[in-house]
C-alpha cells in the first residue's frame, strides 16, 4: 500500500516537472464576428471574439499547446509564422502543405516547442484569405538565465499593422479568382485592429499607448496586412532596431522602418522629447510601377506622454513618399546581426545546393466555363517561381504524401534554374509569351538532409515591378546581399556579407532587383516558399521545400499526430 505522504511527493513532483517543462496551453475558438471599424458593421471571421487574436506569450524552451476549434464557416489551419517546428514539421500550419484543413465544426490540437530563438514573431491563418482578420502575436522572451542583448526596457508593447476590407475577405479573394483579375483593394489599414482617426469615417476608437518621460519602450511591430508592405514613423522620435524576425540585429538608429507583410521588427524607443501627444503613423510603401487602384491612405495610432494637456492635438509625422524606394532599400540592406547573441550561427561557407529563382506575374489559360474579364482574353493573372506556378493538392497534404510514399501528389521537379535565361528585369519582354505564359503543378524541390542551401530570387518585369516578400517556413535564413537590375554571377558574390548578414524567415526582394538568402537545411519535413503578399500566393507565386530525413531517430520526420485532420 501506498503511503500518503509518498502519494503527495509524487505528486508534487509531478507538478514541478510540469512547471519546470514550461507548457503554455490556451484554446483558439475561431467563429464568426460582427464588428464596426469604418462605419459599417461587417461579418468577419477571428478568435475568441477579438481582432487582432489573442497573444501568445512565451519563454524560449517552452512547449506551446493550443486547442482550435473551428466554428466557422471555412476550412482553416492556424501557421506560427517564423516558428522552426523542430520534430513538429506536422504543426506549422500551411493546408495542404503539412495538414488537411481544420473543417467546420471540428477541432485539431497544435503542439510545438519554441527551441533556440527569442523574440518577436506571430500567428495566423494559413487558408486563402482567413488571414486578414484571424491572426495575433506570438512573443517569446528569453528563458531562465538569459537576458536581452540591450538594457532591459520599462516596458514592452505589440503593434501589429493590419488590413480591413468593407466586406468579406473571402468573398473579395472569391470574386477576383473567378474574373481572374486583381481583387478590390482595402478600405483602411490598422494599428491593433484599429484604423486611427485620419479616415473620412474614421472608427470610434484609436489605439493608444501612454508613455512616461525618459523611460524606454521595447516596441514589437507585426506587418500582418495581406497586400501592403509599410513604412512607420513616430513623429519627432527615432527608433533603435534590435531584432528582426525574432533574431538580433546590432542596433540601428533610424527614424523610419520599413516592414513586410509576414516580417517583425523590434525597436528601442526613448521617450526623451517634449511632452505632449504624437502620432504613431503607418502608411503602404508603393513598389508596384504603373498600378491604377492602390489604397495609400495612413493608418495612426497615439504615443501620448502621462500628465500633458488633454487639447494637445497629436503631431503627424512626415512619412516617405509612397514610391521612396532609396529609403525602403537603404533600411532594409544597412541591417546585420548581433553575432555575440547566444543563438547566433555563422554563416555556413560551403554551398551544396545553389538555386536562380525567377519570381514572376504572369498569365495563365482560363480554366473551363470561367469567364475572364482581363487583363488579356482568355487569360487569366497567375504568378510564377522559375515559371511554375504552384496549385495546392487536394486530396493529402505534401507532407503526408512525403511521409507515407504516397505517388500522384507531388511531382520533384521544381528546377535549379529558370527554363530561359533573358534580361529580366527590362520591360521590354513583357509580351514574350513563352515567358509571359504560367503552367500551373505541383512541382516541388528535394534537398538533403542538413545541406546549405543558396537561393537568388531574380525579380523579373514580366507585368510591371514590384517589391516582394518571400517567406521561408521552417528555417531562417542569412541575407548575404541584395540590389537592383539583373544578379551578375560574376561580380555580386564579392558583396556577400559572411560575417554578420541579417537573418530572416521574409525578405523583401528589392523591385526590379535581386537578393541572396543562404541557409542549412536541417529541418526534415515539408517548408513552403511563397510571396507573403497574398495576393500573389493565391495566383501561384509558391513552391515547396522537401529536406529528406537525416540519419538519426531526431533528425527524421515523426509519425503524424493520431488527431490530425482528415481531408
Amino acid at each position: 500500500m501506498t503511503r500518503p505522504w509518498i502519494l503527495v511527493i509524487i505528486l508534487l513532483s509531478l507538478t514541478l516537472s510540469i512547471a519546470d517543462a514550461g507548457i503554455v496551453e490556451t484554446s483558439f475558438h475561431v467563429k464568426s464576428l460582427r464588428v464596426n471599424r469604418l462605419c459599417k458593421r461587417q461579418v468577419i471571421t477571428a478568435v475568441n471574439g477579438s481582432l487582432p487574436g489573442p497573444t501568445l506569450k512565451v519563454k524560449e524552451g517552452d512547449t506551446v499547446v493550443v486547442h482550435v476549434f473551428n466554428k466557422s464557416p471555412y476550412n482553416l489551419t492556424i501557421h506560427w509564422h517564423g516558428v522552426f517546428q523542430r520534430q513538429t514539421p506536422w504543426a506549422d500550419g500551411p493546408h495542404y502543405i503539412t495538414q488537411c484543413p481544420i473543417m467546420p465544426g471540428n477541432s485539431y490540437t497544435y503542439k510545438f516547442h519554441i527551441t533556440g530563438q527569442e523574440g518577436t514573431l506571430w500567428w495566423h491563418a494559413h487558408v486563402r484569405w482567413l488571414r486578414a482578420t484571424v491572426y495575433g502575436a506570438l512573443l517569446i522572451r528569453p528563458t531562465s538565465g538569459h537576458k536581452y542583448p540591450f538594457p532591459k526596457p520599462f516596458r514592452e508593447h505589440t503593434i501589429l499593422l493590419g488590413e480591413w476590407w468593407n466586406a468579406n475577405p473571402m468573398d473579395v479573394e472569391d470574386a477576383a479568382l473567378a474574373a481572374g483579375v486583381a481583387p478590390n483593394i482595402s478600405e483602411a489599414y490598422t494599428i491593433n485592429g484599429w484604423p486611427g482617426d485620419l479616415y473620412s469615417c474614421p472608427s470610434k476608437k484609436t489605439y493608444k499607448l501612454e508613455v512616461v518621460q525618459g523611460k524606454t519602450y521595447l516596441l514589437r511591430i507585426i506587418n500582418a496586412a495581406l497586400t501592403a508592405q509599410f513604412f512607420f514613423k513616430i513623429a519627432n522620435h527615432n527608433m533603435t532596431v534590435v531584432a528582426v524576425d525574432a533574431a538580433y540585429t546590432a542596433p540601428y538608429s533610424t527614424d523610419v522602418i520599413l516592414i513586410a507583410p509576414g516580417q517583425t521588427t523590434d525597436v528601442l524607443l526613448t521617450t526623451d522629447i517634449s511632452p505632449g501627444s504624437y502620432y504613431m503613423a503607418a502608411r503602404p510603401y508603393l513598389s508596384a510601377v504603373g498600378v491604377v487602384q492602390v489604397n495609400n491612405s495612413t493608418t495612426t495610432a497615439i504615443l501620448s506622454y502621462k500628465n500633458i494637456s488633454k487639447s494637445s492635438p497629436p503631431l503627424l509625422p512626415a512619412l516617405p513618399a509612397l514610391n521612396d524606394t532609396p529609403t525602403a532599400y537603404t533600411f532594409s540592406s544597412n541591417l546585420t546581426a548581433l553575432t555575440t547573441s547566444w543563438i547566433w550561427s555563422p554563416v555556413p561557407l560551403k554551398v551544396d545546393e545553389n538555386m536562380f529563382i525567377t519570381i514572376s506575374l504572369g498569365l495563365s489559360p482560363c480554366r473551363p466555363n470561367q469567364i475572364c474579364v482581363g487583363p488579356f482574353v482568355g487569360q487569366q493573372m497567375s504568378a510564377s517561381m522559375n515559371n511554375h506556378s504552384f496549385v495546392l493538392p487536394s486530396t493529402t497534404s505534401i507532407l503526408q504524401a512525403h511521409f507515407h510514399e504516397i505517388s500522384g501528389i507531388y511531382t520533384p521537379d521544381f528546377p535549379n534554374q529558370p527554363p530561359l535565361i533573358f534580361d529580366y528585369t527590362n520591360a521590354s519582354n513583357s509580351f514574350n509569351p513563352s515567358l509571359l505564359i504560367t503552367p500551373k503543378s505541383t512541382s516541388i524541390k528535394r534537398v538533403k538532409f542538413n545541406s546549405t542551401v543558396q537561393i537568388v530570387f531574380q525579380n523579373t518585369a514580366l507585368i510591371g515591378v514590384e517589391e516582394h516578400p518571400m517567406h521561408l517556413h521552417g528555417h531562417n535564413f542569412y541575407v548575404l546581399a541584395q540590389g537592383f537590375g539583373n544578379y551578375d554571377a560574376v561580380n555580386d558574390p564579392k558583396k556577400f556579407n559572411l560575417v554578420n548578414p541579417q537573418e530572416r524567415n521574409t525578405i523583401g526582394v528589392p523591385v526590379g532587383g535581386w537578393a541572396v538568402i543562404r541557409f542549412r537545411a536541417n529541418n526534415p519535413g515539408a517548408w513552403m516558399i511563397h510571396c507573403h503578399l497574398d495576393v500573389h500566393l493565391s495566383w501561384g507565386f509558391a513552391t515547396t521545400l522537401i529536406v529528406e530525413n537525416g540519419g538519426t531517430p531526431e533528425t527524421m520526420v515523426p509519425p503524424p499526430p493520431a488527431d490530425l485532420p482528415k481531408c
